[in-house]
C-alpha cells in the first residue's frame, strides 16, 4: 500500500476587510478626470464650444427644416390635393342646379325645337351638366377618404341624383310623346317634374352644399395650422439663429483673447454664413406664409364663393323658366328668386321687402359702386366689391358683373310684366333668348377666372420659392460645421 503524502497548504490569501477603504487612485489620474470635467484646460474649453456650437447648428437646421416642411405641407395640401378637388367639389352645386335649368328649358320648348337654344342644345347641356356632376361626386369621395360622415353624404347625393334622373327622363318622354307647342306642359308632365325639381332642391342641393362645405373645412384645417406653424417656425428658426450667432461671437472672443489673434476667419465665415442662412430661411418662411395666405382667401376663398353665385344665379334663371313652366306655383317661384337675388347680391331688407323693391333698389347700389366707389349692398358680390383694390384689374371685373347682372335683372322684369300683362307668349320668347344671362354669366366666369389665376400664381411662386431647399439646407448646416471644426482645429494643435 502506497501512501501518498501532500505538501503542507500554504496561507489561505488574504480577503480584503470590507470595512477597510479601497486604495486610492493615483492622484495624477484624478487631477485629469477634475480638469476634463471643470473645463479648466484650455483645449477642453475649446472642445466644449465647438460641441456647443455644432448642437446649435444643429438646432437651427432642425427648426429651419421643420418650417420649410410645414411650408411644403401647406402647399401641397391646398395647392395640388385638397384644394383643387373641393374647386372641383365646389362645381357639383352649380353642375346639379343647371341640369334642372335644361329640363326645364326642354319642357318649355315643347314641340317648338328652334325657340332659344334648342330643345337638341338644351339635352345635351343637360347630359354635360351629368358629367360634370358624377365627376364631382367622384372627387368629393376620393376626397372623403376614411371619414364616414362624407361618404354616407356622397352616396346619399348619388342616390339622389339616381332618382332624379329618373323622374326627368320620364318627364321629357312624356313631353316628347304629347308635343304640345311652346309654353307649359301637360298637367302629367307637371307632375312629374315637380317631383324631380323639389327632389333637386329639398336634398341633392342641400346635400351637396354641405359636402362642400365638409370638403372645404379640410383646406381651413390645413391652412389654420400651417399659417400658425410658419409664423411659429420663422420665430423658431431667429431664435436658433440668434443662438448660434451668440456661441460663435463667444467662441471667437475666447480665442481672441486666449491666443492674442484678432480674427479666426475659419469662424467668421461661419458666422456671416449663420446670419446669411437665417435670413433666407426666414425670409423663405415668411414669404410662403404670404403665398399661402394669398392662395387661401385671394384665391381659393373667392373661386369657391364665385362658384356657388353661378350656381345660384343660374338656379335664379331657372326659376324664372320655372315660373313660365309652371303656373300653379308661379307665386312660390318668384319669391325664390327674389330671395336667390338677395343672396347673391344683398340690399337693405327695410326698403327691399319684395321683387319690385329689388329691381327699384338695384340701380342705385350699382351706380354707387361704379362712382364713388361705394359698396351699400351684401351678399356674395358684396364681398367681392370690398376685397377689390379700388382701381385694380379686379375691381373693374367686379363694375362688368354688376352692370350685367342689373341687365339680367331689367330683363327678368321685363318677362314678369309681359306675364301680367297677358303676353305668356312673348315673355317665353324673351326669356328664352337669354343673352343678358350669358354676358352675364360669362362676366362671373371670367371674375372667378381672376381669382383662380391669383390661386395658380401663388402656389406656383410657393413651389418655386422651396425648391432645392431639401439638398442646400442640410449642405449649409454641413457647411457651417465643417468651417466651426476648421476654426478651432489650428488651437487644438498648440497643445498636442
Amino acid at each position: 500500500m502506497t501512501v501518498t503524502t501532500q505538501p503542507p497548504a500554504g496561507p489561505a490569501p488574504a480577503v480584503p476587510d470590507p470595512a477597510l477603504p479601497a486604495r486610492p487612485a493615483r492622484p495624477g489620474t484624478v487631477r485629469r478626470l477634475a480638469r476634463r470635467i471643470h473645463l479648466r484646460t484650455v483645449p477642453a474649453r475649446i472642445r466644449a464650444m465647438a460641441l456647443v456650437s455644432v448642437v446649435a447648428v444643429g438646432a437651427l437646421f432642425g427648426a429651419a427644416a421643420w418650417a420649410i416642411g410645414n411650408a411644403r405641407d401647406g402647399l401641397e395640401t391646398i395647392g395640388h390635393d385638397a384644394g383643387p378637388q373641393v374647386v372641383a367639389t365646389g362645381d357639383l352645386f352649380f353642375a346639379l342646379n343647371d341640369m334642372d335649368a335644361q329640363v326645364a328649358n326642354v319642357l318649355l320648348l315643347g314641340r317648338d325645337h328652334d325657340l332659344g337654344r334648342g330643345r337638341d342644345a338644351s339635352l345635351r347641356l343637360y347630359e354635360q351638366r351629368r358629367t360634370e356632376a358624377n365627376q364631382a361626386l367622384l372627387q368629393a369621395a376620393q376626397l372623403a377618404g376614411d371619414d364616414r360622415t362624407e361618404q354616407r353624404t356622397v352616396r346619399a347625393v348619388l342616390d339622389g341624383l339616381g332618382q332624379y334622373e329618373r323622374l326627368a327622363a320620364q318627364a321629357m318622354q312624356l313631353d316628347q310623346q304629347r308635343a304640345h307647342p311652346a309654353g307649359p306642359p301637360s298637367e302629367e308632365v307637371l307632375a312629374l317634374y315637380r317631383q324631380a325639381t323639389d327632389l333637386m332642391k329639398v336634398k341633392l342641393l342641400p346635400q351637396a352644399y354641405n359636402l362642400t362645405l365638409e370638403s372645404g373645412s379640410i383646406v381651413r384645417r390645413t391652412y389654420e395650422t400651417e399659417h400658425s406653424s410658419l409664423a411659429a417656425g420663422r420665430l423658431w428658426v431667429l431664435g436658433a439663429g440668434l443662438a448660434v450667432v451668440v456661441v460663435l461671437v463667444a467662441v471667437q472672443v475666447y480665442l481672441t483673447r486666449r491666443f492674442r489673434r484678432l480674427l479666426n476667419p475659419a469662424l467668421a465665415l461661419a458666422t456671416l454664413g449663420t446670419v446669411v442662412l437665417t435670413a433666407l430661411v426666414a425670409g423663405l418662411v415668411g414669404a410662403q406664409a404670404d403665398r399661402l395666405r394669398t392662395a387661401k382667401e385671394d384665391g381659393f376663398d373667392s373661386v369657391l364663393a364665385l362658384s356657388r353665385a353661378r350656381a345660384i344665379g343660374n338656379s335664379a334663371y331657372a326659376d324664372e323658366s320655372r315660373y313660365l313652366l309652371d303656373p300653379v306655383r308661379r307665386d312660390t317661384y318668384e319669391q325664390v328668386y327674389f330671395d336667390k337675388s338677395q343672396s347673391i347680391l344683398y340690399l337693405d331688407a327695410e326698403r327691399t321687402k319684395s321683387l319690385a323693391d329689388y329691381y327699384a333698389n338695384l340701380d342705385g347700389a350699382v351706380n354707387s359702386y361704379r362712382s364713388e366707389p361705394r359698396v351699400t349692398f351684401l351678399g356674395f358680390f358684396g364681398d367681392q366689391a370690398r376685397a377689390a383694390r379700388p382701381g385694380s384689374a379686379e375691381a373693374a371685373a367686379v363694375a362688368q358683373v354688376l352692370d350685367r347682372y342689373r341687365a339680367f335683372q331689367h330683363k327678368d322684369r321685363s318677362v314678369r310684366e309681359m306675364v301680367t300683362s297677358g303676353q305668356p307668349g312673348q315673355a317665353l320668347t324673351l326669356h328664352l333668348n337669354a343673352q343678358e344671362f350669358t354676358r352675364y354669366d360669362a362676366a362671373l366666369v371670367d371674375l372667378a377666372r381672376m381669382h383662380r389665376a391669383t390661386f395658380d400664381d401663388a402656389i406656383r411662386r410657393g413651389d418655386r420659392g422651396l425648391r432645392g431647399w431639401n439638398v442646400a439646407l442640410p449642405a449649409a448646416s454641413a457647411v457651417l460645421v465643417v468651417l466651426i471644426l476648421l476654426g478651432v482645429r489650428p488651437r487644438l494643435a498648440e497643445y498636442r
